[in-house]
C-alpha cells in the first residue's frame, strides 16, 4: 500500500547535506589548504569524493571522536592524500569550519511550513554544539535533536537509529509508523533508515536519481528503496500542503 505525507507525525531529519549546505562549507573550508599550497589542480569535486571516503573511514575508526576534532583529523589527511602540506593551525581551522556552513536557500522557508503539520526531529553525525549553531540559521525550534556525540557513534551505525527510536518512542509515544525520515544521504541514512523499516524521503539535491555525482557523500553499491523524492526541501514543503489540502 502506498503511504502519504499527510500519514506521519513527525519527521526525523538528517541535518548536513539535507538543510544545510555541507559541500560548499566543506569545499570553501579547505581553500586555505589549497592557496598555502599554492594549488590549483584539485577540483571540488575531487575533494569533495576524497573527504567523502576519508571521513567515512574515520567515522569508523574513531566512533566517540567528537566531530570538530575527526574533522581536524580529515583534514590533515586529505592534505596527505593529494600531497600537500598542511599545519596545526590548518588543521584546526577546517575542524572548527563547521559554524561557518551555510544553509540551502529553501531551507528555513520549508522547515517552518513543515512545522506547522509534523514534529520535527534532527538525527546527526556532529556534535551539539556545531548543530546549536547550524540550528540558528534554519529558523525553527525542533522537537527533538539526537547528534553522534550523545549516541558515542557515527550513522549509519546501527545504534544511532536505534537511540533515535528508543527516546522518540520514551519522549513522544511514537514509533516506525509515524516517522518519515527525511535526508539526502543513501550512504548515512536511507540504507539504515530502510533497515529499521522506516519510511523515507530522498532529498536528492545531488541529482543522484539522474546519474549526478556523489559529492562529499560515500558511495553505496546499490540504492536503497524510498517512498518520496524530492529534489530540495521547497519540492517537500509544497507536496506535504498539496497532500494536507486534498485530505481535507
Amino acid at each position: 500500500m502506498s503511504v502519504r505525507l499527510a500519514d506521519f507525525s513527525a519527521l526525523t531529519f538528517d541535518c548536513y547535506g539535507t538543510l544545510i549546505d555541507w559541500e560548499s562549507g566543506i569545499w570553501d573550508a579547505l581553500q586555505p589548504l589549497l592557496m598555502e599550497s599554492g594549488c590549483a589542480e584539485i577540483t571540488r569535486a575531487a575533494a569533495l569524493q576524497a573527504f567523502a571516503e576519508e571521513e567515512s573511514g574515520q567515522q569508523a575508526q574513531t566512533p566517540d571522536m567528537l566531530y570538530p576534532k575527526l574533522l581536524e583529523r580529515v583534514h590533515g589527511t586529505l592534505a596527505r592524500r593529494f600531497g600537500l602540506r598542511s599545519t596545526a593551525a590548518l588543521d584546526a581551522a577546517f575542524g572548527a569550519s563547521l559554524p561557518h556552513w551555510p544553509a540551502f536557500p529553501d531551507s528555513a522557508d520549508a522547515l517552518r511550513v513543515l512545522k506547522a503539520h509534523y514534529k520535527l526531529v534532527i538525527l546527526s553525525n556532529v556534535n551539539r554544539d556545531g548543530f546549536a549553531a547550524s540550528n540558528r540559521k534554519l529558523g525553527v525550534a525542533f522537537d527533538a535533536i539526537y547528534t553522534a556525540e550523545d549516541v558515542g557513534s557515527y550513522k549509519p551505525a546501527p545504534a544511532n537509529f536505534e537511540y533515535m527510536l528508543d527516546r522518540l518512542r520514551g519522549d513522544f509515544g511514537l514509533d516506525a509508523p509515524d516517522i518519515l525520515h527525511t535526508a539526502q544521504s543513501l550512504f548515512h541514512d536511507h540504507v539504515p533508515a530502510r533497515a529499521f523499516g522506516l519510511a523515507n524521503a530522498w532529498i536528492d539535491r545531488q541529482g543522484l536519481s539522474g546519474g549526478g555525482d556523489w559529492g562529499a557523500t560515500a558511495v553505496v553499491g546499490e540504492k536503497p528503496q524510498f517512498d518520496f523524492l524530492f529534489p530540495d526541501m521547497a519540492s517537500m514543503a509544497r507536496a506535504m500542503v498539496a497532500d494536507r489540502d486534498r485530505q481535507e
